[in-house]
């Protein structure tokens, strides 16, 4: 019965991951197909809606080298999913540390599945200030990614700090 449960348990954060990568996607889908390449749509002072197309990795990271960087961060992505699943089936009892996985997982693997379809990662959200300082524009698969090592950091503080 524990084992079963324990199953369950890992299971039940796959599915979180998979919300995560349908609700990327579809947000992606949209953008695809209602603008063009660099089309914008300004939301509120500090809020735009942009295409953008990412080749590189976080804030365009490589994305000027010559086309090599989509297979290297598609195989990252790759590890990085088949690890978390492995430490999902490990740790699916800890519920922060479990949920910061999956929410990495998602981002991952909506990532990955933009660089082998188009080449390229979709992103649409762009924040500013004073409409002069632009952050780099991002997607929901970013801001899991960011949510979910954000958790990382959470959770490792509060172990720390139980073990203090």
């Amino acid at each position: 019965m524990a084992g079963a449960r324990a199953a369950a348990g890992w299971v039940h954060w796959l599915g979180l991951a998979l919300a995560i990568f349908i609700a990327d996607q579809f947000t992606k889908v949209l953008i695809l197909g209602y603008y063009r390449l660099g089309d914008s749509t300004y939301v509120t002072s500090f809020f735009n809606v942009v295409r953008a197309h990412n080749t590189g990795a976080a804030f365009s990271f490589l994305a000027d080298a010559s086309g090599w960087q989509r297979w290297l961060f598609t195989a990252i992505g790759v590890v990085a999913a088949v690890f978390i699943v492995w430490l999902l089936r490990s740790h699916a009892g800890q519920k922060l540390f479990s949920f910061a996985l999956a929410c990495i997982l998602g981002g991952a693997i909506g990532n990955v599945f933009d660089r082998l379809l188009h080449g390229y990662v979709v992103d649409f959200i762009q924040l500013h200030w004073d409409s002069r300082y632009y952050f780099p524009a991002f997607n929901v698969a970013d801001s899991a990614i960011t949510v979910g090592a954000a958790c990382l950091i959470l959770d490792e503080l509060r172990r720390v700090r139980r073990t203090s």
